[in-house]
């Protein structure tokens, strides 16, 4: 859930090459599954769970823009943990940024239902869209774009070896918050 109580700020992190990934095991009656045809409802209504969007209209919506003119990627790229009734609860994506030069291999879009937080769900989910990441665009830097509402989040993303960067450019995302985001978590950690 983001913790809309701190100063925002936009925080890109990288996962050098060559940097090992983690693997974290689900406990017992949860599965990965891939997106089908129509998951675009469960992923829209996870995200918005976490108050990344207003609701799931908007969701659906950047769903559709964001994601559907690649379809065919998606059923190897968009990663969902259901629990034992098969209800979808957490999301992934294993994506890229690009700025017609430059293709950046892209840890997007990572939520958990808050009623499943603290199952280490998000650790685990993460874990396995980085490895996807590995699998479908090799062994590159990986990056990752949040913000400082995650803050829990970004401490997860360090165990499975993102760590905050300050280059300017990250696919087609300005990385302009650095130093304010720098200041934000130094804060929240002390």
């Amino acid at each position: 859930m983001l913790d809309k109580t701190v100063p925002y700020a936009n925080v890109f992190m990288r996962r050098k090459k060559n940097t090992p990934i983690p693997q974290y095991p689900l406990p017992n009656g949860f599965k990965f599954t891939f997106y089908q045809p129509g998951d675009e409802v469960s992923w829209a209504k996870i995200e918005t769970s976490v108050l990344e969007f207003e609701n799931e209209q908007e969701a659906l919506e950047y769903f559709h823009g964001e994601f559907t003119p690649h379809a065919h990627e998606l059923d190897k790229r968009c990663l969902f943990i259901e629990n034992e009734k098969g209800e979808k609860i957490a999301t992934s994506t294993a994506w890229w940024t690009y700025t017609g030069t430059r293709r950046d291999p892209l840890l997007h879009w990572v939520a958990v239902m808050p009623a499943y937080q603290g199952l280490s769900l998000g650790k685990a989910i993460s874990a396995k869209a980085t490895q996807l990441l590995a699998d479908v665009e090799g062994d590159k830097d990986f990056y990752l774009k949040t913000q400082t509402w995650s803050h829990r989040a970004i401490r997860l993303y360090e165990k499975i070896g993102y760590e905050v960067t300050d280059e300017r450019y990250v696919g087609k995302y300005v990385n302009e918050d650095y130093e304010k985001a720098l200041a934000v978590l130094s804060h929240i950690a002390n």
